[in-house]
């Protein structure tokens, strides 16, 4: 039965993922209901059903669209991968109590997140309005623990955020800042923290690495968001331990 359940979190997240791919690529354009049906971005033919199929109809079709044979990002299977694996390792780490909820709801919003910034450098406010209503639910459901660490999460993710962007004079966004209040209002002040010092020492690696590899420039502009997506599946799944395993050790 767990294995069951695994594949079966594993397939809805392949499945929620193809969706959120194209909430990510279209909001930020405002073409969210503008089209009910997915299209080639190329040649602007209506995709059928079977050529929709999560990572199947991208192998499938050896990566292009079958109309006008352009490729096809692979950003679409790997987020739809993300997503199924988020799912999954949600129900494997918590199965069926309360913090499964939001970790799936988390993984949800990441994966929007991460495709829009990466792809428009924007995190869309509509999105972060959205799981801000979620989560409030879920907290109202399941309150933290204290009860007021998501309003100090919260506050903490908002207002220190600024004074960063204040001090740095724009080494982040608002979208930023605005993602980090989401964060902290799921996860409380600690958490938090951990996932800014997560975002921080990611990006910090993979932007040196880039320059050094010359796949970037000094001059390049470089979203903040899916490293912050990054430190906060790190804290979601593993961040209780990792904080109580270095209090241990201090």
């Amino acid at each position: 039965m767990h294995i069951l359940l695994l594949f079966y979190f594993l397939i809805t997240g392949l499945i929620l993922g193809s969706f959120y791919t194209v909430v990510g690529m279209r909001v930020p354009k405002g073409e969210l209901f503008k089209r009910n049906r997915s299209y080639c971005p190329e040649c602007l033919v209506t995709l059928k059903w079977f050529e929709l199929v999560p990572v199947f109809s991208y192998c499938i079709q050896k990566g292009r669209c079958r109309y006008c044979l352009q490729k096809i990002s692979p950003i679409y299977p790997a987020m739809e991968c993300f997503t199924g694996a988020g799912f999954s390792y949600s129900y494997y780490v918590y199965e069926f109590q309360p913090p499964l909820f939001l970790a799936l709801l988390l993984v949800s919003m990441f994966h929007i997140i991460f495709v829009s910034d990466l792809r428009y450098m924007i995190i869309p406010d509509k999105i972060l309005l959205i799981f801000t209503g979620l989560i409030v639910v879920y907290r109202f459901i399941f309150p933290a623990e204290p009860w007021w660490s998501s309003i100090a999460g919260a506050f903490v993710g908002l207002m220190g955020t600024a004074v960063i962007i204040f001090v740095s004079r724009g080494g982040m966004g608002g979208g930023d800042m605005k993602l980090f209040g989401v964060i902290g209002l799921a996860l409380g002040p600690k958490l938090l923290l951990l996932t800014f010092f997560f975002a921080s020492l990611i990006g910090t690696v993979l932007s040196v690495s880039m320059l050094q590899l010359k796949i970037i420039s000094r001059e390049d502009p470089i979203p903040f968001g899916p490293y912050i997506v990054a430190g906060g599946l790190i804290t979601v799944f593993h961040g209780l331990f990792i904080i109580d395993w270095y209090l241990s050790v201090i």
